[in-house]
């Protein structure tokens, strides 16, 4: 239960714990029930419960999974959805006469590393995905050098068909993890069609190998790479206006740093990057990205000096969230993607995240000007839902769904 692990753990290694031993009879005290088949109830309680309220359904759309980490759906199709598991597996999912998603199929089977914040952890699918069939994962091995992140290319054989067969064609790139937490996961295409891959700063707790700010790692960074090109020796091509390109204090993959564990970002309509970076004890944070931004780890946690030598906004290219919320709320920010779907006019144009301990949705407003970053986002409440909410995924029509880690379920966000 959650009061005991904070006991043993403290705040920092709160969502370690939980991933790892997922225990299937941890709940939010004091929830709401449902009549069968309703679907679960939102409760608007402690900080939330003097917040502008937004009522929404979670209606599952698929279950059986073992701790999900990434939900995501092929360019332009909202009928087949690839469900990943934190163990190695992938699932397709396709709707049919039987409901949505009735159809299931494994699709890749990984070996991988699944200690603490380790195994398979995201997906991304080519923009030309359904010429080329080529998907992006990101998962942990282990290699003789250590725990090692591996971004691959796989190729599904036909991507029209109704039974897929993949396999992998490359290694893009492959990184060494120096502890088993803050592997983050995701990987992106961008709308200028680069692959966005976001490190953290490989852990433990206080960043103690000094990533955040060190540009010459890949770590605690995101990175920005072109895998339709190939530069010399390497499996994909830097792109030329990538802000360090040229600068030897920095790997010249390097689109922005000072993150700390960026475990779910997406790009909004307006092609910003927004980044849900986990904090430490203190802070969780929503922060729009951009080229050379530095996000302040581990000089800064949020908005909030970490260390005594502390780097201020506009002093190397500091920039400050967005949105950030306290350790009274939650302990481990999932972020999610702005909802665009004509059916969910209450969150429709607004950024959906949660809160992978307290089990708490929320909506932010993003600026409506692109270069704006204001001080503190204005937040909507969704409501505690008493899940661990692990991931977010949208389908073509911009309908979005989130994975509960705990119970293994896919569920609708209608609003």
């Amino acid at each position: 239960m959650l009061p005991a692990l904070v006991l043993l753990v403290g705040c920092e290694s709160i969502r370690a714990s939980l991933v790892e031993t997922h225990d299937a009879e941890y709940a939010a005290p004091a929830l709401g029930t449902a009549a069968a088949g309703t679907g679960p109830v939102a409760v608007f309680d402690g900080p939330d419960a003097g917040r502008q309220k937004i009522n929404v359904r979670l209606r599952r759309v698929a279950d059986g999974f073992s701790q999900p980490t990434d939900i995501q759906f092929p360019p332009g199709d909202s009928s087949r959805m690839l469900v990943l598991e934190k163990g190695g597996d992938a699932w397709l999912l396709s709707q049919d006469d039987s409901g949505p998603f009735g159809q299931r199929q494994k699709v890749i089977d990984l070996d991988v590393l699944t200690a603490s914040e380790e195994g398979l952890l995201g997906a991304a699918f080519h923009p030309k995905f359904a010429d080329n069939g080529k998907l992006y994962l990101n998962y942990v091995l282990d290699k003789p050098t250590g725990d090692t992140t591996r971004i691959a290319e796989w190729t599904v054989t036909d991507p029209a068909a109704a039974v897929w067969s993949a396999s992998e064609t490359q290694v893009i790139l492959e990184a060494w993890q120096p502890y088993a937490n803050h592997n983050a996961g995701q990987v992106r295409f961008g709308p200028d069609g680069m692959l966005y891959v976001g490190f953290g700063d490989g852990g433990w707790r206080n960043d103690p190998e000094g990533h955040g700010q060190d540009g010459t790692t890949w770590l605690g960074a995101m990175l920005r790479i072109d895998v339709d090109r190939k530069d010399p020796r390497k499996h994909y091509a830097v792109p030329p206006d990538n802000p360090f390109v040229g600068n030897s204090a920095y790997q010249p993959e390097v689109w922005a740093t000072g993150l700390r564990n960026p475990w779910r970002y997406a790009f909004d309509p307006l092609g910003r990057l927004v980044v849900a970076d986990v904090g430490q004890n203190a802070y969780e944070e929503v922060s729009i990205v951009s080229a050379g931004d530095n996000m302040g780890w581990n000089s800064r946690e949020g908005r909030h000096c970490f260390t005594g030598t502390c780097l201020q906004p506009g002093e190397g290219q500091v920039v400050d969230p967005i949105y950030e919320y306290d350790h009274e709320e939650g302990q481990s920010i999932t972020g999610g993607v702005v909802a665009t779907s004509s059916e969910d006019t209450a969150i429709r144009g607004k950024y959906l995240f949660g809160d992978f301990v307290s089990g708490r949705l929320w909506a932010i407003d993003l600026p409506a000007e692109a270069t704006a970053r204001p001080r503190q986002a204005p937040v909507y409440t969704l409501g505690r839902w008493g899940m661990l909410f692990s991931t977010f995924g949208q389908d073509a029509d911009g309908r979005v769904f989130v994975a509960d880690y705990q119970k293994g379920r896919v569920y609708r966000i209608e609003g």
